[in-house]
């Protein structure tokens, strides 16, 4: 029998962006890479036209400068006339990285972290048990109440008492405040890889996860180079490398800092490093090592490592590079700290760095 067969209409590439969102892809990628620098993204980005011809008669270069600009993605009004990103720009980059490194991820349900532990939560489960004075009146099972009622005290003399009745098990629901180390020393950009870029995204991915999902809990983003210092969320896309040494030591009194003001009962460190420790400050002097492991900065890193464990704050550690001796410094890093360790490729990074949030928010610490 002839006939028609109806399929769902998956548009080509092409055809399901318009000129626009397709440069804005490509722009946005730009702007990250480029420390927010729109005057050298606009250039790459008009190179990559000349070799590849991404636009067309119809819509040109001008064109899409001038939508940035009437989209709200774009400004002129600076001091200098020079362009700057917007904040909508800023959320935007930020909202496409954690498609790009979380997309393919099922969606879950509710906006919450879990443990295993039962309580005075706000969701429900399967589990039934007794009631106890103070439950709600909204916990009750009132199936599982009547039927207790009808096989305990029959029909004709129906009755329930407090015995009969059953209430529904609730999760407890935690909270639990990050904080996100980024080395920013020269070495993330030497050796002709960024390792910089991929660890900005990472950044943007989780505070935008944070913040549409889990928006109970608290992130702080810190960087450290020869120092540390705290950094807005909306920074994230114009963070760049410094000519820096390593002091993680910095980094760490930093974070610990942060976490003491949090009053959530679960706290963690991630720490995103490509090398060791390297950097020491003494008053207002650096002490600075690069060759090797240095003892003094080594020790001193150790005894931070083992503070953080005493205060019950694991640090996660992202090793972005895999020299033995590297490994063998977070090894002993991780053991004394009682913490975990990732030896991570930078295509790898974000998803290992997001199930490890899920997974130390499914416990209590």
């Amino acid at each position: 029998m002839l006939g028609t067969r109806f399929t769902k209409y998956i548009p080509s590439p092409d055809q399901s962006k318009s000129d626009f969102d397709k440069l804005m892809d490509i722009f946005l990628q730009l702007v990250t890479i480029t420390g927010g620098d729109v005057a050298e993204a606009l250039a790459w980005l008009s190179n990559l036209d000349k070799q590849y011809n991404i636009t067309s008669d119809g819509y040109g270069m001008g064109d899409f400068i001038e939508d940035l600009q009437d989209k709200g993605y774009l400004t002129d009004k600076t001091p200098d006339g020079s362009f700057e990103i917007t904040a909508k720009s800023e959320q935007k980059i930020r909202s496409d990285a954690l498609e790009e490194i979380f997309g393919k991820l099922k969606k879950s349900g509710k906006g919450d972290h879990k443990t295993h532990f039962s309580g005075q939560g706000d969701e429900q489960t399967t589990d039934r048990r007794n009631y106890q004075f103070g439950d709600k009146l909204e916990q009750l099972s009132m199936t599982d109440s009547l039927r207790n009622a009808q096989i305990n005290h029959g029909l004709d003399s129906f009755m329930m008492t407090e015995n009969d009745l059953e209430v529904v098990e609730n999760e407890y629901k935690t909270q639990t405040s990050t904080v996100l180390m980024i080395d920013i020393s020269h070495s993330m950009i030497l050796y002709g890889e960024d390792r910089i870029t991929p660890a900005k995204k990472v950044a943007m991915a989780l505070a935008e996860l944070i913040t549409r999902k889990y928006k109970k809990d608290t992130l702080d983003i810190i960087v450290f180079g020869n120092d540390a210092w705290q950094i807005d969320i909306k920074d994230l896309p114009y963070l760049q490398v410094g000519p820096y040494h390593t002091n993680t030591v910095a980094g760490l009194e930093l974070a610990m800092d942060l976490l003491r003001r949090r009053r959530n009962p679960n706290k963690q460190i991630f720490m995103i490093t490509d090398g060791k420790p390297t950097c020491l400050k003494q008053g207002i002097k650096y002490y600075k090592n690069s060759f090797g492991i240095d003892s003094k900065i080594l020790n001193k890193t150790l005894n931070l490592a083992k503070q953080c464990r005493k205060l019950q704050i694991p640090v996660t550690t992202f090793m972005i590079a895999s020299d033995p001796y590297l490994k063998e410094f977070v090894k002993e890093f991780t053991q004394v700290n009682n913490g975990n360790a990732y030896y991570s490729s930078l295509q790898g990074l974000g998803h290992l760095i997001f199930e490890d949030y899920k997974r130390n928010r499914r416990k209590k610490l």
